[in-house]
């Protein structure tokens, strides 16, 4: 697995956003990359192209089984604090969240 010089992001990292379609230049200023760093990226998953793409659908599978194994073994903590009302200061906040939320999901819905 290579990793960008000076940074801990991985070219999975890289790929996320790669796949997502967002471009370099947005990748370099989310993850501090230089260009010399993000081309650098770039130019190994070209080169390897079938490696990195073959690695990278381990990483997301391993990511969602982490992710299901985890949400299983806290779903009675989530639901108690999914349950709870917000504080006081915080309620103009989960409002915005909420309707950010609601907003997205719609979004889902019409890609759908």
């Amino acid at each position: 697995m290579l990793k960008v010089t000076c940074s801990r992001i991985t070219i999975y990292d890289v790929m996320d956003y790669l796949t997502a379609q967002y471009p370099p230049k947005f990748i370099c200023g989310l993850f501090n990359l230089t260009l010399e760093q993000m081309n650098a990226a770039l130019d190994y998953i070209q080169a390897n192209r079938g490696e990195v793409e073959a690695e990278y659908q381990i990483v997301l599978r391993e990511a969602l089984e982490l992710r299901q194994y985890y949400e299983e073994q806290n779903r009675d903590l989530i639901a108690r604090i999914a349950s709870k009302p917000p504080k006081p200061v915080m309620e103009l906040a989960w409002e915005k969240l909420q309707a950010q939320k609601a907003k997205h999901q719609a979004q889902l819905q019409t890609q759908a």
